[in-house]
């Protein structure tokens, strides 16, 4: 067990901070009446937005997309569902076939 190294300092560190949208899955409606720059923001705050797509995706996203591609993130249409990552977060599709 001497091997084992916990650093309870940082781990409290992590818990003092604000978790309103970091670290967390965010689930909406894409329909074209969320303005753009929120999705963008919930991204940039580190969220994972799960959008039920009422419409054309492509469309429809058209307005957050790029800029979430050029931070890093990502975007995956999924059974109806828009998957967007924000960078630090990837997205593994691999069993999809």
């Amino acid at each position: 067990m001497s091997d084992f190294d916990l650093d309870l300092e940082s781990a409290e560190e992590r818990m003092d901070g604000d978790w309103s949208t970091e670290d967390s899955v965010e689930l909406g409606v894409l329909d074209g009446t969320t303005p753009p720059y929120e999705w963008i923001e919930a991204v940039e705050g580190g969220s994972i937005l799960v959008l039920a797509v009422e419409g054309d995706a492509e469309e429809l996203a058209a307005g957050f997309a790029r800029e979430v591609r050029e931070m890093g993130g990502d975007l995956l249409t999924f059974r109806g569902k828009l998957i967007v990552t924000p960078p630090e977060v990837s997205i593994d599709h691999d069993r999809l076939g």
